[in-house]
């Protein structure tokens, strides 16, 4: 076991790329494994990558020579019958057999969930964007440094875990956002919130979506970008949560 990010030198990652950034957006902000990337950057350098286009059809074999992978977000559903999240929750629950590290973000964090016998849905509470603020419960080893007893970090979603798999353990939560964060056993983490976004891309997300988000979410969310956000913390986390299990 190692949190020391100092240690985490000669790691790869396999990234699970479950959706693009709009054409409109890309070119200011980069796709989304270029967010993942930059974040992990951040924390150590030496990383290596390896992406899959998921949303595609690209998924890998769980032998692909990684020692832990990372889900990305999408505009998709856990829920959506397109083949490509069959297949995705078929791999998902082929790492579980086989105890290979994951870490879901937003819709990798609910894909998880509903792979694993969880319930994804809407929620009634409706759509969290900007900065939320949620409560830590439950402090792990590789939660290094401990920051407080909140978390906080960019959002963009409507569905929500709503109902955690079984030997699932929340971490972090909220009345908006009960199973905000969850860890199964030793090798999954979801997160429902994004480390890896800036706020320059929040703040376009949130314009671009007006025809889709109500505007009382969109001016709350474009105001809480004032608050601080645990993207570097976070991302610590992902890597020591890693570390402790990785496959190599």
């Amino acid at each position: 076991m190692c949190a020391n990010p100092e240690l985490v030198n000669d790691m790869k990652i396999g990234l699970l790329q479950c959706d693009d950034v709009a054409e409109p957006l890309r070119a200011r902000h980069g796709n989304y494994p270029d967010m993942v990337q930059a974040m992990l950057d951040a924390v150590d350098r030496r990383l290596q990558f390896q992406t899959w286009r998921c949303h595609e059809g690209q998924i890998p074999a769980a032998d692909a020579g990684v020692d832990g992978w990372i889900m990305t977000g999408s505009k998709c559903s856990a829920n959506d019958a397109a083949p490509w999240i069959q297949e995705l929750s078929h791999f998902v629950r082929q790492l579980w057999n086989e105890q290979q590290p994951l870490v879901g973000i937003c819709f990798g964090h609910q894909l998880i969930a509903h792979a694993l016998g969880g319930r994804v849905d809407k929620s009634p509470n409706g759509w969290g964007v900007g900065v939320m603020i949620h409560d830590l419960k439950k402090r792990q080893p590789w939660m290094t440094p401990w920051h407080g007893r909140t978390v906080q970090l960019l959002a963009s979603h409507q569905d929500q875990v709503m109902q955690i798999p079984e030997d699932a353990v929340v971490l972090a939560g909220s009345d908006f956002c009960p199973n905000y964060m969850m860890q199964i056993g030793d090798v999954f983490l979801g997160v429902q919130g994004h480390p890896e976004f800036t706020r320059g891309y929040a703040a376009d997300l949130m314009e671009m979506r007006r025809d889709v988000i109500p505007e009382k979410w969109i001016e709350a969310g474009l105001r809480s970008l004032k608050l601080h956000a645990d993207d570097m913390a976070v991302a610590r986390w992902i890597l020591n949560f890693m570390q402790r299990n990785r496959v190599r």
